[in-house]
């Protein structure tokens, strides 16, 4: 039985096999972006006493303007995944194309893929707010041994065997989920461990807070504005309230803690929404089924999209279970 004073790495040991490719390459995989995660954290908490924060002068394949941890976060899950010899492939939000990572080993067999979103919210950091990194792990469906093709990459969220996110706020959180439930581990900076903090989460299945950035509510679908004047009337257990960090990590860890709904639909500004399947909607939304959550795109659960690009963007909606359901019985009336 799991404990709150179990390390993290020992809680992968002890569950290693309730996964069922317990072959103990998952475990290592899981405790390379733990030791990556760290070293991020150091430097995320840096940030303002050295030359760390702003602008890096580049834009990523979306045309945005990359901050200078988000290269340096990216740099550092790519080099710590690939020298650790776990991986066969790698695809960052931050990157034109999938890395191919060719072992040292001629008869290489690893098997898992790996998708990451490095540094969530980066635009974050030059004012002291909350960000954090995402990350999604498919096993190959090529065969082993051989380079990767784009279609290990492309598989839809119902394939993934692992996701997860660390969150760098107040406390440095791993929360991460291999299809068998939902479990937090909080980093101790004192002795750099990670220790088991919230086990076996669950979203309550109504909430009281919606989470959109209301700033654009002029260009959001009509089923959305309809949903969020629903949300604001006086009546039944409402208005929510409204909590929008601009941080997709923090705005979900809130709501999956507390009760609530977070929202980045599609716009007349983004047809297609703007948060990308692969690296963002999927792995969130494993999470959030893991934890008795519901993620939909309005219409479609997220995990059913059958993805076509590396880079593709949907419409995100996430949380509590009752609360989603309700988002989405609105944008079929107003379709």
């Amino acid at each position: 039985m799991a404990s709150k004073n179990q390390t993290l790495g020992e809680f992968i040991i002890e569950n290693q096999s309730s996964f069922k490719y317990s072959s103990g390459e998952l475990s290592r995989l899981i405790n390379s972006i733990r030791l990556a995660a760290k070293v991020v954290n150091h430097e995320v908490n840096k940030a303002g006493l050295v030359d760390i924060i702003g602008a890096a002068g580049d834009t990523n394949i979306q045309g945005e303007n990359q901050q200078k941890l988000d290269v340096y976060a990216n740099e550092k899950f790519i080099h710590t995944l690939t020298n650790r010899n776990i991986v066969c492939g790698i695809a960052s939000e931050e990157e034109d194309d999938f890395i191919t990572i060719n072992s040292q080993d001629e008869n290489h067999q690893n098997k898992y893929i790996v998708l990451i979103d490095p540094l969530d919210g980066s635009s974050n950091i030059d004012v002291n707010v909350s960000v954090g990194t995402i990350f999604s792990v498919y096993r190959r469906i090529t065969p082993v041994g051989t380079p990767v093709k784009l279609k290990d990459f492309l598989q839809k969220g119902s394939q993934q065997v692992a996701a997860g996110y660390i969150v760098y706020g107040t406390s440095t959180m791993l929360v991460y989920t291999t299809g068998d439930g939902v479990n937090g581990f909080t980093l101790n900076p004192a002795i750099g461990s990670y220790y088991l903090s919230h086990p076996n989460i669950k979203f309550p299945e109504n909430g009281s807070i919606y989470s959109v950035n209301e700033g654009n509510y002029i260009h959001f679908p009509q089923g959305i504005k309809n949903y969020i004047k629903y949300c604001q009337k006086e009546e039944d257990n409402r208005p929510y309230t409204s909590r929008y960090i601009g941080s997709l990590v923090s705005d979900f860890h809130r709501n999956m803690i507390k009760g609530g709904i977070y929202m980045y639909p599609k716009s007349s500004k983004n047809s297609n929404g703007k948060l990308r399947l692969l690296y963002e909607c999927n792995p969130m939304a494993f999470l959030a089924e893991q934890a008795n959550g519901k993620a939909s795109d309005g219409f479609t659960r997220i995990m059913d999209i059958a993805p076509t690009e590396l880079h593709q963007r949907v419409p995100f909606i996430c949380g509590s279970k009752n609360m989603v359901i309700k988002a989405e019985e609105f944008m079929f009336a107003a379709k």
